[in-house]
């Protein structure tokens, strides 16, 4: 049974939806046109090779909101032992369809059961920004506790001081979702407080595809 229970996000519903509606168009963009492949993103893929170089060896590595799957397979191709979880069925079965040898498994990350010092790594890659910010802290909480001493978390989100509502996304319209956007220092603070030590940072201006973005990677101690 889980002991530190996790508020229901109010819109979680609705989320979900919209993420079913353009699952379909963002694994297609993710294939045809390489945005959102680590593959194609240097300093990205440079992040998650540290990471995988960080957690290798500690046990399961879990992906929170894989999307299509991207990561996760990259993980796995790295020899780790990497699962993704994602809001969205359709997502998930764009993974399952993409990335077969992988394991999928539909689930918000405010429904994880986590078990104490369970995981070597987990990853809120670009996919925790819809979490309201009362909710955000409690999740990183269950991400720490989840961690076994020497595990890392790898937190990617979209970096600003509004909260942005999104009706269009990935060229579909009629979808419904708040990017809560942080500032890099909040995302950091709200880590430690969550009992992770910060280990590095990375800080992306903005591109012609989407504004500006930090990496943060942190560790339980023991």
């Amino acid at each position: 049974m889980r002991t530190h229970r996790i508020d229901r996000p109010a819109d979680l519903d609705v989320v979900r939806e919209s993420y079913d509606r353009v699952a379909d168009s963002y694994a297609d963009m993710v294939v045809t046109t390489g945005i959102g492949d680590i593959r194609r993103h240097p300093w990205l893929k440079a992040s998650i090779d540290a990471f995988a170089d960080s957690v290798g060896g500690l046990g399961p590595v879990l992906d929170v909101g894989c999307g299509p799957g991207t990561v996760t397979a990259y993980l796995a191709e790295r020899g780790l032992d990497v699962s993704g979880v994602d809001l969205s069925p359709r997502m998930i079965e764009n993974a399952r369809r993409l990335h077969p040898e992988c394991r999928f498994d539909v689930a918000s990350a405010t429904e994880l059961d986590l078990a104490e010092a369970s995981l070597g790594g987990v990853l809120g890659w670009w996919s925790l920004f819809n979490l309201p910010r009362e909710i955000l802290p409690q999740v990183l909480g269950m991400f720490a506790r989840a961690l076994k001493p020497g595990g890392h978390l790898i937190a990617a989100t979209h970096v600003g001081d509004e909260d942005l509502e999104r009706t269009e996304a990935y060229g579909v319209a009629s979808v419904s979702w708040t990017t809560h956007q942080w500032r890099p220092e909040q995302l950091v603070d709200l880590i430690e407080k969550a009992g992770l030590h910060p280990v590095a940072e990375l800080r992306l201006p903005a591109d012609e595809h989407v504004g500006p973005g930090v990496v943060v990677m942190a560790k339980r101690l023991g």
